[in-house]
């Protein structure tokens, strides 16, 4: 811990940052193509006037600064002013040394190399507890306080952005592959923020729940036991509730087939999971 920051976290923003601006000027600045929020607006200046991207990041941002700080909080605001400013940096590094990447005459591979770039940096900024300034704290804030996908609230503010920059410098088709990347990136950006690992969670009803939960727990998973009552016939009666990996799930179903072949059975993705079996070991120690 630095001054109640966590070195681990500034150390990812920053990675985070070096791809974010890794896409930016390999994909975005080398083929004409646009982007969303703060970022598109730069790029606009950059098309239409050359003005250099890292500068006019800087000072696009320095308004929503007195916002983060007041909404968003101390740590979240150093964040961010350490993601704004690391983008900055990193695109002013890549602008001078960067290497050509031929894809011009394939502009699907750069809408969608563009898109990947750009969502796994920004999902791994947000993930650690910051944002790159501009429309990233707007869709944090929305996030925080509405529940609203990340994703989402950009793409929408994106497509505003966009569509002002195919009116004033782009053409029709680097419009409609610039949506393409940022559909992209939105997509990804969700995975990252909300967690890559795909789960199934069952709900099991079954009057043999003792049964099946002791078969379950022979798989090394827990079981957490519910109260419940039929709407119809008002019997009481226990629900189960386990976690498994998708790797796993054939075999829970074959568990329960065998035990119970009437048992109601509700299966459902699991975006994230943490915990014991999960990310923890028997022991409550991080797995390696």
């Amino acid at each position: 811990m630095l001054f109640g920051l966590r070195l681990k976290s500034i150390f990812f923003i920053l990675i985070g940052a070096a791809i974010y601006s890794f896409g930016i000027v390999h994909f975005n600045m080398q083929n004409n193509l646009g982007e969303g929020g703060f970022t598109g607006i730069t790029l606009l200046l950059y098309f239409l006037w050359r003005f250099d991207p890292a500068i006019t990041n800087i000072l696009l941002n320095i308004p929503v600064f007195l916002i983060g700080w007041k909404l968003l909080g101390r740590n979240t605001f150093i964040y961010t002013i350490i993601g704004t400013f690391a983008v900055s940096v990193f695109l002013a590094i890549f602008q001078s040394y960067q290497f050509a990447i031929p894809l011009e005459n394939d502009m699907t591979l750069v809408a969608i190399f563009a898109g990947v770039f750009i969502g796994v940096g920004l999902g791994v900024i947000f993930r650690y507890g910051g944002t790159t300034g501009g429309v990233d704290i707007i869709a944090r804030l929305a996030n925080k306080y509405l529940g609203w996908s990340m994703g989402n609230t950009m793409f929408l503010f994106d497509f505003i952005v966009i569509s002002s920059s195919v009116l004033l410098i782009l053409d029709l088709v680097q419009g409609m592959y610039t949506l393409v990347a940022v559909y992209i990136g939105a997509r990804v950006l969700d995975v990252i923020q909300e967690g890559a690992y795909l789960a199934k969670g069952a709900t099991i009803v079954s009057n043999k729940s003792k049964a099946i939960y002791s078969e379950i727990q022979k798989m090394d998973r827990g079981v957490t036991v519910l109260s419940g009552r039929g709407s119809y016939t008002g019997e009481k009666l226990e629900v189960l509730y386990c976690v498994v990996p998708r790797n796993e799930i054939v075999r829970l179903k074959s568990v329960i087939l065998k035990i119970d072949p009437s048992a109601f059975v509700s299966i459902s993705t699991v975006q994230d999971v943490q915990g014991e079996g999960f990310t923890l070991d028997e022991n409550k120690k991080p797995l390696q």
